[in-house]
Parts: C-alpha cells; structure tokens; sequence
C-alpha cells in the first residue's frame, strides 16, 4: 500500500539523520541554550530580515498554537480564526482551555478574508466595546490552509492593514509554511510574514523535520516572558538541541523549500491526471493537498493500492477525498498512481 494520507508519515530527511548521528556523541546545554538553536534562530533571522526577532522551537504545531494565543492574549480577548482553521476543527479545544474563544467567520476555499474580519470587529466597537463580551484581539489564518490553498500577498497585506486598524494581533500557523513557500502560485517570502504579521512559525514536522516548528516574533518587545509560557505548558523540550538541529539542517542550502517545491510538483502531477480523467476538484489548490470527488466506485479502486483520506461528503452527497504528498514522496509512487488514475 501507498501512502498518501498525509506528509508526516516519515521519518526525516537523511541530512538530519545524518548529523544527529554526527553529533550523538556530543554534549550540549539543555532547552534551547545550545549552539544549534542559536545557528538555526540566526538563519531564520537572516532569511526573514528581522535580525532582533525572538525565534521559539517548539515540539509540535498544538503546542504552538495554544501557547501562543495564550501569551499573547489578554483573558477576555479571542482570536478570530475561519471554520475550518486548524484550532477551531483539530486540536480539542486547546484554545479555549486556556481561557480564550474562537470567533469562527465562514471560509471561501480554507480562507477568511479582510473584509469578514474588519465587520466583525467594527461591530464589537460599535457596540460599545460591551463587558460581556470578549474583544476580538487577533487573527488567526494558515498558510497553507486546510485545503491547501495560498493567501497572496494582496490577502496577506488587506489582513495586516485591518488587524494594525483594530489592534488585533495576527498570528500565521505555518505548519506547511514550505509547501506553500514552495508553489508556483505563492508571491509571499519570509520577508513579506515578518512585515505583515505578529508571529508566525516554520513547520518542521510535516516539512522533513522528525518533529518541531520554529515560532518567529519578529518584536521580540511582543512578548518578554513567552519563554515562560512555553514552560508553564510543558513546550520547552529538554533536549532542545535536536530542534536546532533540524532547522539549521533543513533551512541552510535551501534545503527546506526545495524537499517541498518536489512534493508540490509531483501534487500538480497528480492533479493533472485527474483532470485529463475528468475528475473534478472539490477545491482547487496548487500545493501538496489536492481533494477530489470520487464516486463510490472509484474510492474502492483506488483503496485496493493506495491510503488516502476520506474528507467529508459535500452537499450533493459526494465523496470529497484529500491524496496528499509530502517531502517524502517518490517519483515511482506518484507514478503508480497517475497510471491507476488513468484507469479509472
């Protein structure tokens, strides 16, 4: 059977194996003091052009998300986030368990847009700021999102230009930062995160890494005591070095955009053997996440030789499936199943 289920169903890239072997008989510091998260911390800088900005390794995405909003949110503010974002649909009420609400805005392909957000927090203001209300004090979008497509940098900006109007922080789970970074369709950099956003972080571990992503606050000023916070939720790994590792590992060479820009490619691959099938998208996406309609027989086909996920039924009661590649992902796999979807 192949696996295209998801992008974390490997272990890590060679090079990262490669140097934790290399380095295993050395010994370092513990939680994040160590010489390979200081290297890691200063290429991000380097590539995100923020050399003051404060760079957090972090065991995993949750983690990430739910410590951040904490830290960085006062307890009757909420986050705004679309539907189907990550912290609203996956991670068990992680954020309001740290005391915080998710004001939910209906997505348009995985997205929420500038002007959803801005009505939302103009009528909290016009309404008086109430007390028993909670003040919508950031924005939470992924990039990529759920369904795998991109903000442009015009999405990004109009975003940016109405949290900045409204004081709401803007927060970017970059879980599959590389993916996105990585397709043809993208027109936004490191750069462009760190100009726009409040935080945002690298995705390690569906991006080469064994585990970890590495969280950027571009004004350290944001938050200093998130450290503390990390702590506090059990998300300071001791043994921190392995996360610097990897990121210096993946971010150095280009490494990290390249391993996704081949997974993006064999994604387009696949999503051009389906349409020459005339099977149709259920959302039209250009990086590593394609869902698609099947029919009931073509799922059992397919399922005879591949893993993949089955989504949800939409509203005309079809089967909305997602085939998703990965910086694992072999050229002989993707070929098995275009020539499977060929005879369909």
């Amino acid at each position: 059977m192949i696996r295209f289920n998801n992008d974390y169903n490997h272990g890590a890239h060679p090079e990262i194996l490669k140097r934790l072997v290399e380095t295993n008989g050395e010994n370092f510091s513990g939680y994040g003091t160590d010489p390979w998260c200081e290297r890691a911390a200063n290429k991000i800088r380097e590539l995100t052009a923020c050399p003051d900005a404060a760079v957090w390794f972090f065991p995993g995405a949750t983690q990430a998300n739910f410590v951040t909003i904490h830290a960085l949110l006062g307890p009757c503010d909420s986050v705004i986030a679309a539907d189907t974002g990550h912290i609203n649909a996956h991670e068990c009420a992680s954020i309001e368990n740290t005391g915080h609400k998710i004001q939910s805005l209906p997505n348009t392909d995985g997205k929420i847009h500038a002007e959803q957000i801005e009505a939302l927090a103009r009528a909290y203001y016009e309404a008086g700021e109430p007390e028993y209300l909670t003040r919508p004090s950031m924005v939470y979008i992924s990039f990529t999102t759920e369904f795998g497509t991109l903000y442009s940098k015009t999405e990004l900006s109009a975003i940016s230009e109405v949290c900045r109007k409204y004081h709401m922080l803007l927060f970017v789970d970059g879980a599959r930062m590389a993916y996105g970074l990585g397709s043809e369709k993208n027109d936004l950099s490191l750069e462009d995160f760190a100009r726009l956003t409040d935080v945002f972080y690298l995705g390690g571990t569906k991006c080469g890494a064994l585990f970890g992503e590495a969280l950027v606050i571009p004004d350290p000023k944001l938050s200093p005591r998130f450290k503390s916070y990390m702590k506090q939720s059990g998300a300071v790994l001791a043994k921190g070095w392995t996360l610097g590792l990897q990121f210096a590992t993946l971010l150095e060479n280009n490494l990290y955009v390249e391993l996704a820009r081949k997974a993006d490619a064999y994604a387009m691959e696949i999503k051009e053997a389906l349409e020459k099938k005339g099977i149709s998208s259920y959302i039209e996406s250009f990086t590593n996440q394609q869902f698609i309609v099947l029919t009931d027989a073509q799922m059992e086909a397919l399922s005879k030789d591949f893993i993949f996920e089955y989504t949800l039924k939409d509203g005309d009661n079809r089967n909305v499936v997602r085939f998703c590649t990965a910086w694992s992902t072999k050229a002989e796999e993707v070929q098995a199943l275009v020539k499977a979807i060929e005879q369909l």
